[in-house]
């Protein structure tokens, strides 16, 4: 299938692109496209205006600003995957990037338009609330930043207005201590996984849990915290035990069942992935510990 008619625009600085996205009708932003031309291919979406932003300059950096990763809206995701940058201070969105679709779609596809986008199976918004991420926007109104936590509203939903762009997103590094994991099941490679899970933590010297964060994707609208509060085993030594604790509250959430899986095979699969990628977190974790002075 091919998508509507539609008028092309093509912005050569982003206060163009915002005055072309406040004035024309039913108009939306095109930055990496390997989502939002499928959608309008299926006619999932309908637009009567496509705002390329592939010329407006300054946003294709990659950088660290103030102890954070800033990442511009044209990044496009196999930057991010190959950037020392982005392995030393974020190594957790490497990992997630390298199960993102397949190396021909990361080579257009952009961090920032998948937040935009915010499918529930998606990797990057997990990783996004992982890292505390804070989205900078920009439209007729001036520009302000939004914590992702009130940027992601719902399925494919954000609080970001119809005049507005997102920009950059900044992710803030965890310690060089921490141990992190990304681990999904997908039917097949390059498939949106069935459900994943992010995991980050950061053990003290004797093994101690000081600092934890999950997300569960492909479960619910959003990415999910299985959590929801501070796990007990805060303060404690990360045992078996205590991965056993947080896997059984995982194995819990109120998972969706489709077409595709079941509510119950979603909580199997969020039980078992949450116990493979906490058990590679606190072995890296560990690692981190004995090779940092």
């Amino acid at each position: 299938m091919k998508p509507p008619p539609l008028t092309l625009h093509r912005p050569d600085s982003l206060e163009q692109a915002v005055r072309w996205l406040a004035e024309l009708p039913n108009a939306r932003v095109l930055a990496g496209g390997q989502t939002l031309v499928p959608m309008l291919a299926m006619r999932y979406l309908y637009v009567d205006h496509l705002i390329d932003l592939n010329s407006v300059p300054g946003l294709d950096q990659i950088s660290l600003v103030d102890g954070q990763l800033r990442v511009g809206a044209l990044v496009r995701q196999r930057e991010l995957e190959l950037s020392p940058l982005v392995k030393k201070h974020v190594p957790i969105v490497v990992e997630a990037l390298g199960l993102v679709g397949h190396v021909q779609t990361r080579n257009r596809g952009t961090f920032v338009g998948s937040l935009c986008n915010m499918d529930p199976a998606s990797e990057q918004p997990a990783v996004a609330g992982l890292l505390d991420a804070r989205i900078e926007v920009t439209g007729p109104r001036g520009p302000r930043e939004l914590a992702f936590s009130d940027f992601a509203q719902g399925f494919m939903t954000t609080s970001l207005a119809a005049d507005e762009i997102a920009i950059a997103v900044r992710l803030k590094p965890w310690s060089p201590r921490h141990g992190h994991a990304f681990i999904e099941y997908a039917r097949r490679h390059g498939d949106f996984p069935i459900t994943g899970v992010g995991a980050m933590l950061e053990l003290d010297g004797q093994h101690r849990l000081q600092r934890l964060a999950l997300r569960l994707i492909g479960v619910g609208a959003l990415p999910v915290d299985p959590l929801q509060e501070q796990s007990s085993a805060m303060g404690q030594v990360f045992d078996d035990a205590a991965i056993e604790a947080i896997v059984s509250a995982a194995a819990r959430v109120d998972a969706l069942g489709d077409g595709n899986a079941s509510r119950e095979y979603r909580q199997h699969l969020a039980g078992a992935l949450t116990r493979r990628a906490l058990l590679q977190a606190r072995d890296r974790a560990i690692a981190a510990q004995e090779t940092r002075p």
